[in-house]
């Protein structure tokens, strides 16, 4: 019997509307397991891990699986410090390679990594620092590593520190508004900014405190960490910069080596044959790796090595979502402010 031809196309095109639902569906499936579907990775024994600094590092960031898409930052200061908590007790893990990048971190952030550095190497594993272009934190990060290395294109900018403070009230006399600020003493200047036009003496006392503490603190922990004298760091750092090799002979780095030769240094150190892959495990891979699927879940939260601050950041539960970042900045701030209050006091005393 023949089929007629409004048959015909109703079966074509109702054919041809099932396999888009199909398609639809298989690529939604596949989009869901992409995005949401987060397998335990298969991590070799004898393993690297690579790390990385960069970016602004925020105290939190939600795990959204949208941010390789639309932006964002793909890893927080708590996510970095959990990594080095869980490669501590993963016996998976016999080192790290922490690529050190250009960051926005302050110097407690900066700090908090190296705490976290400091607390992976008292398991007996080492890290390796790699910079291609170092400034005054990153350098400082890197210090707390067991190697340096600088490929020999790679430059370090030590150069010290310095303090700029803007000041807006000739803008606003222009504009004829009056800022009326109540200022309860000398030593509080946060408003100077809008009712002075350059520093007073207070304001730059405790400037040049807070400065003089921060760099005597980065010359002493330098100096301990490449095993010189403080006045010898006081001197590189007054002829800095310095390319790789320079930076080696002086002393601040280890090697002046490209990354394929890092590489090589750690199959070798690991006992690989020449003939092995070096296949590191990548950070993105590694934040699949649960505490619990470690054995030691309790131990990784406790291992802070610094009264806890760090524990406090992963102890609270993430759902917090932004509150923790409020949480851990209002500490850090505070802490801040206690030091450079302390300082003031020792100057008033002396």
């Amino acid at each position: 019997m023949a089929m007629s031809g409004t048959r015909k196309a109703v079966l074509i095109f109702g054919g041809i509307f099932a396999a888009l639902i199909f398609v639809t569906a298989i690529g939604a499936l596949l989009l869901w397991m992409a995005l949401f579907y987060k397998a335990e990775p298969s991590i070799r024994d004898n393993s690297v891990l690579t790390l990385r600094v960069a970016g602004s590092l925020p105290d939190y960031s939600p795990d959204d699986p949208f941010k390789k898409f639309f932006g964002g930052p793909d890893q927080s200061l708590t996510g970095l410090v959990m990594q080095f908590k869980k490669a501590k007790v993963d016996k998976r893990i016999k080192a790290i390679l922490l690529d050190v990048n250009m960051s926005g971190v302050g110097w407690g952030k900066a700090e908090e990594i190296r705490d976290a550095i400091t607390d992976f190497r008292s398991s007996g594993k080492q890290v390796y620092a790699y910079i291609e272009f170092g400034l005054n934190k990153e350098y400082y990060i890197a210090t707390a590593c067991d190697k340096i290395i600088v490929p020999p294109p790679g430059e370090l900018f030590i150069n010290g520190l310095a303090a700029d403070v803007m000041f807006f009230r000739g803008s606003l006399d222009k504009l004829g508004i009056y800022p009326d600020i109540f200022q309860i003493g000398k030593y509080k200047s946060a408003g100077d900014m809008f009712t002075q036009k350059q520093m007073t003496d207070a304001h730059r006392e405790y400037i040049n405190s807070m400065l003089d503490d921060l760099y005597n603190r980065y010359i002493n922990t330098i100096a301990q960490a490449r095993k010189k004298s403080p006045d010898e760091v006081r001197a590189l750092i007054d002829n800095a910069p310095y390319n790789a090799i320079k930076a080696k002979e002086a002393g601040l780095i280890d090697e002046a080596l490209y990354k394929d030769d890092v590489e090589k240094q750690f199959k070798k150190m690991l006992g690989y044959k020449e003939t092995d892959t070096f296949l590191p495990v990548r950070s993105a891979d590694y934040r699949n790796v649960s505490p619990e699927s470690l054995g030691e879940p309790g131990r990784i939260v406790e291992g802070a090595s610094t009264g806890g601050w760090e524990a406090l950041a992963v102890a609270v539960p993430l759902a917090l979502g932004d509150r923790l970042a409020i949480l851990a900045a209002v500490l850090r701030g505070r802490l801040a402010g206690w030091r450079r209050d302390a300082a003031l006091r020792r100057e008033e005393e002396a």
